[in-house]
């Protein structure tokens, strides 16, 4: 068993905490720091060697794993920020491209930077012609998801010239291939799982406008852009560019401080997000409305999400950090009914059923107290199926969005002089030492 130990602040000051082991009295004493917001951190990185104890804290959920200057979020609070800017003023007057930059270089660009920025991503959206090689290898039934992991970690294959990570310049044009191919990667997924051709991409059209087309268009007519449609798909862009240390971001982060290529560690991020508990969630939102089918049964479902002996949950409320309405999901509302006016859906049944859902929800206390409201995969799901976008695509969708984010990471972190391959420690609870038993004496 282990010994018992506490913690208390110290009286040698504010900057340090003690640890006293109980059962023999020894204390130590551990340095706090301070970010610029958020929770104070008490400094384990020493404990180990000068205690001879581990933390213990499976799924991380009070650890900080890095320091980044990057993403904040104060889950009480329902904030969140890109470099110092919220969430609702960049989705509000922004664009994916100019928070791209922001992720990148920790700044919004100056109208000519911004103009030479989409320029380089704009002239490298097309990908290397032998790769369409690696979709027809697919089954014609293959997940879209499963097609992005593959192709991206296959990237590195192909452009020799940025998988150099101690190489500044190497890094900028991984970063920027990888940010201008993912839409034309995940529009020809698409395209294969249909048996549409692909389509190629247009350098007159901007990013959310290229990635629309290359989706949706087809050779035998013409492809009309509905700016409303592309304005919604640039926000949700950004909505999901960053969200600090989530799964898929510290899987990133762990195979890059490995010195895995760029490519490789986007396609493991890739590979977790993959996962129903991290991006699958806005379709298992859809799926729970279909169920729930109208509003008069909406009250026969809260009851049933309030008792803990029935599966069923209320997909799209609650979130692992957000303690308090998710600020992303408060923009998607508003792009919701947008998007259905400009389609003609403004009577779509499954947002009504929706809205119905988060009025009473909301003015349950149960869900007050248990601090369940909307998050961003609440709407989401509405406004990409009407869209036209088979529930197949959402995840992809989301890894689409989130390139930038985990790009940005990973080079903030191979960039940190002190950063160190990732080696998590466990709490063994095996067999201790045993005696071998030859095979013929076992019983």
């Amino acid at each position: 068993m282990a010994q018992s130990t506490s913690t208390e602040k110290t009286s040698a000051g504010p900057n340090t905490v003690t640890l006293t082991d109980n059962s023999t009295g020894r204390s130590w004493e551990l340095p706090i720091l301070e970010g610029n917001e958020g929770p104070r951190v008490i400094d384990v990185r020493g404990l180990y060697n000068d205690t001879g104890f581990f933390t213990y804290d499976p799924g991380f959920g009070a650890t900080a794993s890095c320091d980044s200057a990057i993403t904040f979020i104060d889950g009480e609070k329902g904030i969140l920020r890109h470099g110092g800017y919220a969430i609702e003023d960049l989705a509000e007057h922004s664009s994916y491209m100019e928070v791209c930059y922001l992720l990148l270089q920790g700044e919004l660009p100056t109208r000519a930077q911004r103009k030479e920025f989409e320029s380089t991503i704009t002239y490298h959206t097309m990908l290397h012609e032998q790769m369409l090689n690696f979709y027809r290898g697919f089954r014609r039934d293959s997940h879209p998801m499963s097609i992005m992991v593959a192709v991206v970690g296959a990237l590195s294959a192909f452009y020799h010239d940025s998988t150099d990570i101690s190489d500044p310049y190497q890094r900028m044009v991984a970063s920027h291939r990888l940010i201008a191919k993912m839409p034309t990667i995940a529009a020809m997924a698409y395209k294969y799982s249909v048996g549409q051709p692909f389509v190629y991409p247009r350098n007159d059209l901007k990013y959310a406008e290229n990635f629309l087309y290359m989706t949706f268009s087809v050779p035998c007519e013409d492809f009309k852009i509905r700016p409303a449609l592309a304005r919604a798909m640039d926000r949700i862009f950004i909505l999901h560019a960053d969200h600090e240390q989530n799964a898929s971001t510290s899987t990133v982060r762990i195979a890059g401080s490995s010195g895995a290529n760029p490519f490789a560690c986007i396609a493991a991020g890739i590979a977790s997000l993959w996962g129903p508990a991290h991006g699958g969630a806005n379709e298992a939102v859809l799926q729970m409305l279909q169920e729930i089918g109208s509003k008069d049964r909406i009250p026969e479902f809260i009851q049933r999400a309030k008792d803990k002996d029935d599966p069923f949950r209320l997909m799209g409320f609650g979130h692992r950090v957000y303690k308090n309405y998710d600020p992303r999901a408060a923009v998607l509302r508003k792009s919701c009914h947008e998007v259905l006016d400009d389609l003609g859906k403004r009577d779509e049944p499954l947002l009504d059923l929706a809205m119905e859902l988060e009025r009473i929800a909301l003015e349950d206390d149960y869900f007050a107290e248990k601090k369940l409201f909307p998050n961003v995969d609440f709407y989401s799901g509405i406004i990409l199926q009407a869209m036209g976008f088979p529930t197949t695509m959402f995840t992809v969708l989301f890894a689409l969005a989130r390139t930038v984010g985990w790009v940005a990471q990973w080079k903030e972190m191979v960039e940190d002089p002190h950063h160190r391959i990732s080696r998590p420690r466990q709490l063994y609870t095996g067999h201790p030492k045993r005696d071998f038993v030859p095979i013929d004496q076992r019983g």
